[in-house]
Formats: structure tokens, sequence, C-alpha cells
């Protein structure tokens, strides 16, 4: 083989290779390290993709209640395992209709593009609420849900969806946390 064509090829090889190792770390930059699931940052432009065309798609804010005291209690091995928990728990209820996220701290959401695919929200709440086992202790969760279906906007967008689906879990709170509004 000629030397001049290995010698041109070389550069386009090593920024393939380069390239290669830049999306891997873009695509693990797009999931919690903690979770696997999306970030905030993964997740909003197919969550957005999702809501727009899709026009029974479902929304979801979900918010710990008292997560801070199982961290003061229990540690912060054991805060890990309720979001842990938390997040396969959502993840299974979506199905493969649905993509869920951790916003941040105990924060999660979710679109749903097929809501009568779910087992339903009683039953997500039902299977948020259950205690996780950690160090041979057992460790009481709950969680407030908030919803909005995208047929109830106005304008059918992400952000106004969030929003609603913010009022929504804050009204679940005030209601007494453990709740789905």
């Amino acid at each position: 083989m000629d030397t001049h064509v290995i010698a041109a090829g070389l550069p386009a090889l090593g920024w393939a290779f380069h390239g290669g190792i830049l999306l891997r770390r873009l695509a693990t930059a797009r999931r919690d390290p903690l979770t696997g699931l999306h970030t905030r940052a993964g997740w909003t432009a197919r969550a957005e993709h999702l809501v727009s065309k899709h026009p029974g798609a479902l929304v979801l804010l979900i918010d710990l209640d008292d997560f801070k005291a199982v961290n003061d209690t229990h540690g912060h091995a054991a805060g890990d395992a309720v979001l842990t928990a938390t997040a396969r728990r959502l993840s299974i209820w979506c199905g493969r209709h649905g993509i869920a996220a951790r916003l941040g701290g105990d924060e999660f959401a979710a679109v749903v593009t097929d809501p009568a695919a779910t087992p339903g929200l009683p039953a997500l709440r039902a299977a948020l609420d259950q205690p996780v086992p950690h160090n041979r202790c057992t460790l009481p969760v709950s969680a407030s849900v908030g919803h909005c279906h995208r047929a109830n906007l106005p304008v059918p967008t992400l952000t106004d969806a969030l929003s609603a689906a913010d009022s929504s879990m804050y009204a679940a709170k005030g209601h007494g946390r453990r709740h789905t509004r």
C-alpha cells in the first residue's frame, strides 16, 4: 500500500475515533449516572416531540415526600436506594409507551403517549409508595404525583404541560402528601 494514502488517512481515522468518544460522552451526559434515567437535558427534546405528536399524551411530575428525612436519618446510600427504586418503578410503569427522567434531586418526570396502555395513575402511586429495603432496614417512601393530559391544554407544549402538572402536584401536596392530582 502506498505510504501517501496511509499518511493521508491517519488524521481522518483519528478524527473518527475522537468523534466516537465524544458521542459516547454526550450520550452518557444525557443519562443520570445513579438511576440510568434521562437527565432534564436528555429528556426535554424527546418529551417535546412526544407531546407535540401524541394528542393523548400524559405528562407527569413526581416529587418524593420527605426525602430529606431519609438522607438525614439513614444516610445518602439509603437515599440513593430510594432514588434508584423510584426510577425503576417509574420506568416499569411507563413501559414502552413513555419516557421517564430524573430532573434533579428527588424530582422525576415522564411523558406517556398512550396512558391507557399503562396500569393507571393509582397503580403508579401504589408502586411509588412501596417501602424500599436497604441494609436490613425498610425505608418508607411516598410520592406526590401531578399530571396533565395534553388534550386539556389550550396550546399543547411541554412547558405548559409541565406547568399544569406542577400545579397539580402541589395541589396534591396541599391535600396531604401521598396524593395524585
